[in-house]
């Protein structure tokens, strides 16, 4: 358990690629959950991906776009821009896209923290074709 308080500036470089796409920059975590800025370059459409074991939520600091999420019987698609936040429960099906010309950017937090490799799964179908390759899962 960290119980060291912690400050972080936003990273300029990328420090990995998340298995749908997005450029990932690490922010910071605690033994309950983790938190990262993740960003599509404009235009650009992520990979179709669930998630086995963690539930995120998401708040969007840049950029218009859309996000798809699918899970049992229940779809949706939803316009995204600056200020709007967005949930993504455990085994949710997700996909989302920048339109337009600035990058789609936002913070999401991971609960508990990202466990590694193995944890996403990569989909066949998604709501869009895909625009950028994947990350490792």
């Amino acid at each position: 358990m960290n119980k060291r308080f912690e400050t972080r500036q936003l990273p300029a470089t990328v420090d990995a690629v998340a298995p749908d796409g997005s450029d990932v920059r690490l922010l910071l975590g605690l033994e309950a959950g983790g938190m990262a800025h993740f960003q599509l370059r404009p235009w650009a459409t992520s990979v179709p991906v669930r998630h086995r074991t963690v539930a995120e939520i998401w708040y969007f600091v840049t950029g218009h776009g859309q996000m798809w999420r699918r899970q049992d019987q229940a779809e949706t698609v939803e316009d995204v821009s600056a200020g709007t936040a967005v949930t993504i429960p455990v085994g949710t099906s997700f996909q989302f896209r920048s339109t337009s010309d600035e990058p789609l950017a936002a913070v999401g937090v991971t609960m508990p923290p990202w466990p590694g490799p193995g944890e996403a799964e990569i989909l066949d179908e998604g709501r869009w074709p895909p625009t950028v390759a994947p990350g490792p899962a």
